[in-house]
């Protein structure tokens, strides 16, 4: 198979994949929460908020801001994998594809609920934001873009 097709083929199914992971990680969380779940640990708790901004309270109630922000990121990431599908590694599609489905469950949840769900808090870090699992699919992706790229230049 041509390696355009099958990098494209590969970056769709993971993106696929990880869309389908998060949303249904963040339906069966909230579910158990809201229905008197709860944990605790000196680690991490879940923690049930309704999130109208972004990280740290950043543009709070600004919807339409956040919305606009998300889909020009999703079209950006994927002008970027297409243009460059041939040539791009599989360990970057696969960054790429994580950090579009972090993005993408965000926006899912600001479009059509209002709001995004966060649920997970650090309990031995005061005052860090609650967050969800799209925002550790977007900081895990982000970090290792980084790295890969840092990686690359150093060859």
């Amino acid at each position: 198979m041509d390696r355009k097709i099958s990098n494209f083929l590969y970056f769709i199914i993971c993106y696929i994949f990880f869309i389908y992971v998060n949303l249904s990680l963040s339906n069966f969380i909230v579910y158990n929460i809201r229905h008197g779940y709860r944990f605790t640990s000196e680690i991490i708790s879940l923690h049930y908020i309704k999130n109208t901004g972004a990280a740290f309270s950043i543009l709070k109630d600004s919807r339409e801001v956040l919305i606009i922000i998300s889909v020009i990121a999703l079209v950006l990431l994927f002008l970027y994998a297409l243009k460059h599908i041939k040539s791009i590694s599989m360990k970057s599609l696969f960054f790429i594809a994580l950090l579009s489905a972090g993005i993408a469950g965000n926006l899912h949840e600001r479009i059509s609920m209002g709001y995004v769900r966060d649920y997970f808090e650090f309990s031995f870090i005061n005052n860090f934001p609650v967050f969800n699992v799209s925002d550790i699919f977007i900081n895990v992706s982000v970090i290792a873009l980084i790295i890969l790229i840092l990686l690359k230049k150093t060859k």
